[in-house]
């Protein structure tokens, strides 16, 4: 059975993190780990944050390296003998999924924990959300289901196509990406989520 990481867990490393880091850093959770610091879902498998600042980014890679993590991937880095990798992306991209707004911008992120030096935020849910479905992953898609249902009163689905919509004429898989979004409305109106106009 593969290891996941829950809430607790994660917070734990970060606070050692936090003990060596010297100078502020702001890290904004992104896909599962959004997620489960939202509390939507009990544990994470993979473990992603965005260091929107190039120089903090920069920082904070040197000092983990320090603690024994190594690149495993462009954006992975992982200690010997620990099963969870922490994917780091730099400025506002989540993997392959450049953001339209810095999610340091006011109303883009939301403040979970705030330690002396380390600050965690969670990505806004139109962002999670159009991160997770230009991915297309099945458990992208339930992922995205799962935080519309958490917070259906609060989220505008309009917005949400607009948003998607507009973020995927910067990406060169356009045409490809642009049935995700209807089929994920499908997916909302099967159960009960959404109406269509």
């Amino acid at each position: 059975m593969e290891q996941r990481l829950t809430r607790d867990e994660l917070f734990g490393v970060l606070e050692e993190w936090n003990y060596y880091i010297k100078r502020n850093v702001h890290l904004i959770a992104c896909g599962g780990t959004a997620m489960t610091l939202l509390g939507v879902k009990m544990s994470t498998r993979d473990v992603d944050f965005m260091a929107p600042d190039l120089k903090e980014h920069k920082y904070l890679t040197e000092i983990i390296k320090k603690l024994g993590y190594r690149q495993e991937t462009q954006h992975g880095w992982q200690r010997p003998g620990e099963p969870f990798r922490f994917d780091i992306f730099r400025g506002n991209y989540v993997h392959t999924t450049g953001l339209l707004e810095s999610p340091l911008d006011e109303g883009n992120h939301t403040l979970i924990r705030k330690y002396s030096k380390l600050y965690i935020g969670v990505l806004n849910d139109y962002d999670l959300i159009c991160s997770k479905l230009m991915r297309g992953d099945r458990v992208d898609y339930d992922d995205s289901i799962m935080l519309t249902a958490a917070h259906v009163a609060s989220l505008d689905i309009d917005k949400l196509v607009e948003r998607y919509n507009e973020m995927i004429l910067y990406d060169v898989a356009e045409a490809r990406l642009r049935p995700n979004i209807t089929y994920f409305l499908e997916m909302l109106q099967e159960r009960g989520l959404y109406e269509s106009k």
